[in-house]
C-alpha cells in the first residue's frame, strides 16, 4: 500500500515530548505537587449532574471569560479560551502566522513556539540570549526591526531558564513589535510565580497578549486549560479561526469552579516560591550550579558531571527531572519541578550522593 506523503516540513519535524517513566518522584513537567481542595471536586461533579449531555456547549465560553476577566482585572471581550494554553498558542499562529510571514523567538525558550509556528506554516526567525540568558533590549529591538515578524515570543517566566523579563524588556520589545504592525505574545505560563506580569501592559490599543494556563497554580494539568488576556480586536479574530464548540462543557465548569479558590491558590503559589528559595540554597550549598527562577522550577547543573548522568542517577532512585542536556546552549543542564518538601527532599537527598560520590 503506498501511503499519503506528509508535508515535506511536518517530515522533518521531530515532536515535543516529555519522557515518562514509572518513579516516586516525578519532578520533570512542571505540575502542580498537590490537587485542588477537595470541595472543588464535589463542587465539579455536582454541576456535572445538571449538564445537558445531548446539548452543544456554550459557543463563546461566557461564564469562564467572565469569570476570568473578572480575576485578572480584564472584561470578558478581551478573554480567549482553549484547550491548555499551547491550543492558545496555536491559533494564535493559525491567525496571525502562515505563508510568507515571520515569527521570531528569542533562545533557549519554550520549544512548542517555534514548533507550533512552523506546523501552522510560518518561517521561525530564532535570535539568541546573552550567555546568562537576559536578554539584551538593544539587540532585541534591532532583531524586531530587522526582521519584522509577524508574531514575536516572549517567556516570562522563561522555560526552560526560569528568567523572568524585567518590564523594561517588554515594553522596548513592544514598541518595536507595534511600529512594524506585529503582535507581541507573553507567554506566563507561570506568571503567577513571577515578580511581576505583562498584564499590567495590556490595553487596547496595545499589540499585546498575554497568555497563561490553568495547569500549573491552579493544579489542573489534567483539565488542559488555558487562555489569553489581550485587546477584544485579538480575540475576535482568534474566534474566527478556532473550531466550533472546541471547549467543551466539563472543561468549561472546571475552570469557572476551579476559580473560586483564589485564596488557595496564591497559598500554593506562596509554599513553593518559599521551597524554590530553599531549593535554591540547598544547591548553593552542594557547589552546584543553577539559574535564578521566577518560576516553580530550576534549571542547574552539576559541575564536571554529564548531565545525562545525573539524569539516570537520579532515575535510579526513583527521582524523574527534566533531562535538558542536549538541548541547543545547554549542556549538561536539568530542570527540576519543585515538588511538595518531602519530595523536594527526596531529591536534594539524591543529588547530594551524586555529588559526593556516594549512592548506586
Amino acid at each position: 500500500m503506498n501511503r499519503p506523503s506528509v508535508r515535506d516540513d511536518v517530515a522533518l519535524m521531530e515532536g515535543y515530548h516529555s519522557p515518562q517513566v514509572e518513579v516516586e518522584v516525578r519532578l520533570n513537567t512542571n505540575e502542580a505537587p498537590e490537587p485542588p481542595p477537595a470541595e472543588f471536586t464535589e463542587r465539579l461533579a455536582a454541576q456535572l449532574g445538571g449538564l445537558d449531555w445531548h446539548r452543544y456547549p456554550d459557543r463563546a465560553a461566557s461564564a469562564l471569560r467572565a469569570r476570568v476577566a473578572e480575576v485578572e482585572g480584564a472584561v470578558a471581550s478581551q478573554v480567549f479560551a482553549a484547550n491548555g494554553s499551547n491550543e492558545v498558542l496555536q491559533t494564535l499562529c493559525l491567525t496571525y502566522g502562515g505563508q510568507n510571514r515571520v515569527c521570531l523567538t528569542f533562545e533557549p525558550t519554550y520549544a512548542l513556539h517555534a514548533h507550533i509556528a512552523r506546523l501552522c506554516g510560518t518561517e521561525v526567525v530564532e535570535e539568541q540570549r546573552r550567555d546568562d540568558f537576559t536578554l539584551d533590549i538593544d539587540h532585541a529591538v534591532t532583531a524586531v526591526r530587522h526582521h519584522r515578524p509577524t508574531i514575536t515570543f516572549l517567556c516570562s517566566p522563561n522555560n526552560p531558564t526560569g528568567r523572568v523579563e524585567p518590564r523594561e524588556v517588554v515594553e522596548a520589545v513592544l514598541g518595536a513589535v507595534g511600529a512594524v504592525d506585529g503582535l507581541l505574545v507573553v507567554d506566563e505560563a507561570y506568571g503567577q510565580f513571577a515578580p511581576w506580569s505583562a498584564l499590567e501592559l495590556i490595553d487596547e490599543d496595545r499589540p499585546l497578549v498575554v497568555t497563561r494556563t490553568f495547569s500549573k497554580t491552579w493544579s489542573m494539568a489534567a483539565a488542559r486549560l488555558g487562555y489569553l488576556i489581550g485587546p477584544s480586536w485579538v480575540v475576535s479574530e482568534l474566534e474566527k479561526v478556532v473550531l466550533p464548540y472546541h471547549l467543551d462543557a466539563v472543561k468549561q465548569a472546571a475552570g469557572v469552579v476551579a476559580l473560586d479558590y483564589i485564596a488557595e491558590m496564591h497559598a500554593r503559589v506562596a509554599a513553593l516560591v518559599e521551597e524554590r528559595g530553599r531549593v535554591e540554597t540547598a544547591l548553593d550549598d552542594l557547589g552546584v550550579g543553577h539559574w535564578p527562577s521566577g518560576a516553580n522550577f530550576i534549571l542547574f547543573r552539576v559541575p564536571d558531571e554529564p548531565g545525562t548522568k545525573v539524569w539516570q542517577r537520579l532515575l535510579d532512585e526513583s527521582v524523574l527531572v527534566r533531562n535538558c542536556a542536549s538541548w541547543p546552549r545547554l549542556d549538561d543542564c536539568l530542570r527540576v519541578t519543585l515538588g511538595t518538601p518531602e519530595e523536594n527532599d527526596r531529591f536534594l537527598a539524591a543529588l547530594g550522593r551524586i555529588v559526593k560520590g556516594d549512592g548506586p
